[in-house]
Parts: C-alpha cells; sequence; structure tokens
C-alpha cells in the first residue's frame, strides 16, 4: 500500500480535470491510501460530486501566506526580465522557478506536504507539476509526477496558449526534474521530444469517467456539446454561428449545449441575434449528464484546443457519431471514425453538420461504442498501478 496525495487547484467545483482525478483517485483509493490537497475553501467541500463519498479519501485544505511586498516586488522584477530576455540557461531557470514561487509560499506548501509523509506526490495541471519540481529537493523521500491536463500547443502555441513560448524552456528543465511526468496523448509526448529529447514522459490516456446512460437511438435529431463556458476553449461560439448556416436547410434539427461558465452571457446574446431561441437551448451542468447523450444524435466538439476530449469519450460510449474540430488529441482517440472540420471554420464545421445528417447512423453508433471500450477505467488504471509502483 502506497500512501499518494493529489496536489490540484480544486476538486470541489465542476470540471473536466477534476472529474479525471477523482475518478483515478478513487481507483487508486482501493488499495492504496489516498490524500487530495486542494486549494478550495473548507466551506466547498463536497463529497457527493463526481461520487467521491463512496472512497475513504483524506482531504487536506491549504492555503498560501502573504508575502511582503518588498519581496514580492524583487521576485515579480526577476520574474518580468527572464520572461522578457528568454535566457536558456538553467541556472537562471532555476532562479525564475523560485522568484515565481517565492520562499514563504514554498516553505508553507514544502512543509504541507512533508507532515503527510507521502510516498507519491502528484502534481495536477503543468503549474502544479513545475511548483512541484521546485521543491522537490525538499520533499523527504518521495517520488514526484507531474500530470499534465493540457496539450503542448494550448500551454506554449503561438495562438492559444495558458503559459507561452516564453517560459517554454523553463518548464521543461523543471518538469525534467520530476521522477515522471504523465502526459494524455503520443502528439505531445513527440512535440516535447521533438523540442528535447532528453526529456521522456510517459503517456496515459484518460479513462470514461461516467457510467454511460441508455444508448442513443440515433432518432431526435438533435445535435450535442457539453463543457465549461471558460474563455474561447470549447468553441461554443463556433458552433452557434455554424448551427445557424446548417439551419438555414435544416429546420426539424435541435442543438443542446450543456455547461456553465462566465461565458454565457455571450452564447445567449449570439443566440438571440440569430433568432434560435426555439432551436439551441443551454442547459446548466447535471450530475445526470447521461441523459444528454442518451438523447442526441450527433455530437459536436468545437474545441480550440484540447488536452484530452474526454467527452469524445463519453459521447461514443452512448452510441454518438462525433463531429470534432481536426485537433490532433481527437485524431488520436477517434482515428477515421470522426468527421472532422478545419479548427475555427465555421462554415466547414456547417458542412460537416450538414454531411453528419446522411450517414449511416446504425454503423457509426456500433462503431462509437467499440472505440470507447478502450478507455475503459481498468485498462487505464492498470497504467498508473505500473507507474506509482
Amino acid at each position: 500500500m502506497k500512501n499518494i496525495c493529489f496536489v490540484v487547484d480544486s476538486i470541489f467545483s465542476i470540471g473536466g480535470v477534476q472529474r479525471v482525478t477523482a475518478v483515478i483517485a478513487k481507483d487508486l483509493a482501493k488499495d492504496n491510501n489516498v490524500t487530495i490537497l486542494t486549494f478550495d475553501s473548507p466551506d466547498k467541500k463536497d463529497t457527493s460530486l463526481y461520487g467521491l463519498h463512496e472512497t475513504n479519501i483524506h482531504y487536506r485544505f491549504f492555503s498560501y501566506p502573504t508575502i511582503g511586498l518588498i519581496l514580492n516586488k524583487i521576485c515579480k522584477a526577476y520574474s518580468g526580465l527572464y520572461q522578457k530576455y528568454r535566457p536558456e540557461s538553467k541556472l537562471l531557470s532555476d532562479i525564475y522557478a523560485y522568484s515565481s514561487f517565492p520562499y514563504p509560499l514554498r516553505k508553507a506548501l514544502t512543509q504541507e506536504l512533508n507532515n503527510g509523509h507521502y510516498d507519491i506526490i502528484i502534481g495536477v495541471h503543468a503549474p502544479l507539476a513545475g511548483r512541484l519540481a521546485t521543491m522537490k529537493n525538499n520533499l523527504h523521500n518521495v517520488k514526484t509526477i507531474g500530470w499534465i491536463h493540457n496539450s503542448y500547443e494550448a500551454l506554449f502555441g503561438e495562438t492559444f496558449r495558458y503559459i507561452g513560448a516564453a517560459r517554454k524552456r523553463h518548464y521543461v528543465y523543471q518538469f525534467m526534474k520530476l521522477d515522471d511526468v504523465v502526459l494524455l496523448c503520443n502528439h505531445d509526448a513527440k512535440k516535447y521530444y521533438d523540442y528535447d529529447p532528453n526529456f521522456k514522459p510517459t503517456v496515459i490516456y484518460n479513462p470514461l469517467t461516467l457510467k454511460p446512460g441508455a444508448a442513443s437511438q440515433g432518432t431526435s435529431k438533435r445535435f450535442l456539446a457539453v463543457g465549461r463556458f471558460s474563455h474561447l476553449h470549447k468553441g461554443f461560439d463556433l458552433l452557434i454561428k455554424a448551427f445557424y448556416l446548417f439551419s438555414k436547410k435544416n429546420n426539424d434539427w435541435y442543438l443542446d449545449i450543456v455547461g456553465e461558465g462566465p461565458e454565457e452571457k455571450l452564447y445567449k446574446e449570439l443566440i438571440k441575434e440569430y433568432h434560435l431561441e426555439k432551436r439551441i437551448t443551454i442547459h446548466p451542468f447535471t450530475n445526470n449528464v447521461q441523459s444528454f447523450y442518451s438523447n442526441a444524435q450527433i455530437y459536436v466538439l468545437s474545441s480550440r484546443w484540447e488536452g484530452f476530449g474526454l467527452v469524445l469519450v463519453e459521447a461514443m460510449a452512448h452510441g454518438l457519431p462525433i463531429i470534432s474540430s481536426d485537433l490532433p488529441t481527437s485524431k488520436e482517440i477517434m482515428g477515421d471514425f470522426g468527421m472532422y472540420f478545419k479548427n475555427g471554420d465555421i462554415e466547414d464545421l456547417a458542412q460537416r453538420m450538414e454531411e453528419a445528417t446522411h450517414i449511416d447512423w446504425q454503423a457509426k453508433s456500433k462503431e462509437a461504442i467499440a472505440i470507447a471500450q478502450r478507455f475503459d477505467i481498468k485498462n487505464i488504471i492498470t497504467q498508473w498501478k505500473q507507474l506509482i509502483e
């Protein structure tokens, strides 16, 4: 039995990363002592979310101390210079790691983790993986693992990026300090290898994280999209515009979008602008999202980027054919099964939607269910157990 700790920004909120973390943690907790250390406020604790109450997982709530004004200014000054000049030096990368994670913060989190006497610590998401690398030398007899949930392009690309090209070299240096790094697809592993052949991460796909409901019958004439309404990411604005083009020739199809987030107002305004209030419905997140998959006929993933399109697996588990932006991760998950459109191209998406109304639905549905079975938790958790043992 191992003493395992997942370090996450949040576990008691709605999101794909939270759901996948919960599923992996729950399964590992069957044979190990599992703790989730979260930056959530304790008053947000809701173990019924993602079925966390089903297993004996321990929770630690952590918040950073306040740092002094002078130290904060010094650290920000160096961090700004590092990002501006992008030095290749490992030493300067280490200094940047310390400046972006000042000593009082680093000390507090290090003490919290050492007090847990963990055998394995998993930093979930790139920033926490980087911080785990910065603390590694002060963590006692621990195997450290970074779990990267965003794609290479989303983290470092010129168009859609969370971290940015200015810090790519830094993050790769820091990731290489960890005992292992888990990526979600082989495409990303190759991208990192092409950038630095010395960086050799492990690829483990995300599992299907819900128990499928009834298989779709393929007769509803409803498109479905599911995801958080966060900045640009899921491309629901593209989907609404494409559906408007599609609807001009197809007056008997509908679109359901399930999700919540800061862009909801934008989507509702677009729906109103195109006079699609009776054709497009926005639904809040639900613990019974399976009912939406079961009642849909075609699933659409309009994302501009994805680390791993978990909703694709969920949709296929309900027998749904898929239209997806031509993301490398989507192609790796689905191969020739997917109906792809050029990322960001509204007219191309509308064309795929039109074509989807004429497919051999039953044949596609059968193939979808077969593909989804590859992502069963039993197959994925075996790889995690091999990694931690």
